[in-house]
C-alpha cells in the first residue's frame, strides 16, 4: 500500500476529504421532516438496509453507546416511526422495527435528495460524469471500511 500521506496522495486525500464532507453536509438539509436529527434518519436508514435490529445492534452499527441508542430508539418510537417488539429467541430483549410511516418518509427523503444530487450533476460534462458513475462503486466501499 502506498503512503497515502506525503505530497500529491496527500492532496488528494485532503480533497477527497473536504469535498465529501461538504457534499455530506449539502445533502443533509434536503431533509423532508426537518424535527428528526441526522442521527436519527441514520438510524432509520440503518433499519431499512439492515431490516429488524436490537438497540445494541444499533448502536454498534450507529457507533454510539447503547444508552444513545435507547434514547434514540425511544424518541423515534414515540414519533410512531418505529415499534419495539420481542425478540423472537430472547424474550428478555427487543427488537426495533421501522413503521410504514418511517418507510415512506425515508423513501420521499430519498426521492428528494437523488433529485437534488441529480440536479447537480446535470451541470457536469460527460466525462466528468463518467469519472463520477465510476468513483461511486469505490466511495460506496470506503463508506463500509
Amino acid at each position: 500500500m502506498p503512503d497515502l500521506t506525503h505530497g500529491e496522495d496527500a492532496d488528494a486525500v485532503n480533497a477527497l476529504r473536504s469535498s465529501v464532507m461538504r457534499l455530506s453536509r449539502r445533502l443533509k438539509h434536503q431533509r423532508v421532516d426537518e424535527s428528526l436529527s441526522p442521527t436519527e434518519m441514520s438510524v432509520l436508514g440503518t433499519l431499512a438496509r439492515c431490516g429488524t435490529a436490537t438497540p445494541g445492534e444499533l448502536a454498534r452499527k450507529e457507533h454510539v453507546q447503547p444508552p444513545s441508542m435507547t434514547r434514540i430508539v425511544a424518541l423515534l418510537e414515540a414519533k410512531g416511526l418505529v415499534r419495539l417488539e420481542p425478540h423472537p429467541e430472547d424474550r428478555r430483549q427487543k427488537v426495533v422495527t421501522q413503521t410504514e410511516e418511517a418507510e415512506a418518509m425515508l423513501e420521499e427523503s430519498r426521492s428528494k435528495r437523488n433529485a437534488w444530487l441529480a440536479s447537480l450533476a446535470a451541470e457536469l460534462d460527460e466525462e466528468e460524469w463518467a469519472k463520477v458513475r465510476a468513483a461511486a462503486p469505490v466511495l460506496e466501499r470506503l463508506a463500509h471500511l
